[in-house]
């Protein structure tokens, strides 16, 4: 909790899930083109070239992706992560689990 109440900006805990061989090759909200192997992921408002940590809270694994797309565009869903940070998060075959993300260093890309 930070003084202003409420909880800490730039931390959020919620559901995650990954998107790939769909939408590899195509070209993000923020103007890249999709690697789904690379660590990327897509957030409904934080900046472009944003770096978080997220952590899967089933087992405690992390990885360090940026964001460079928009989404998830599923109610209930705050980040959707690129295959290739699914995979380091052990979240393939599960496809959503629910994790905490933490900003490590705010992007200086527009805002939606």
């Amino acid at each position: 909790m930070w003084p202003f109440g409420g909880a800490l900006p730039g931390v959020e805990e919620g559901i995650a899930s990954w998107y790939g061989n769909e939408y590899h090759g195509r070209v993000t909200a923020s103007g890249e083109v999709f690697d789904q192997d690379a660590m990327t992921a897509a957030h409904r408002d934080y900046p472009f070239g944003t770096r978080v940590q997220v952590t899967n809270l089933r087992n405690r694994r992390t990885v360090i992706v940026r964001i460079n797309d928009r989404g998830p565009f599923v109610r209930g869903r705050i980040i959707d992560l690129s295959r290739g940070a699914a995979r380091e998060l052990h979240m393939l075959r599960d496809g959503i689990v629910p994790v905490r993300v933490e900003v490590l260093e705010w992007g200086r890309g527009e805002r939606p």
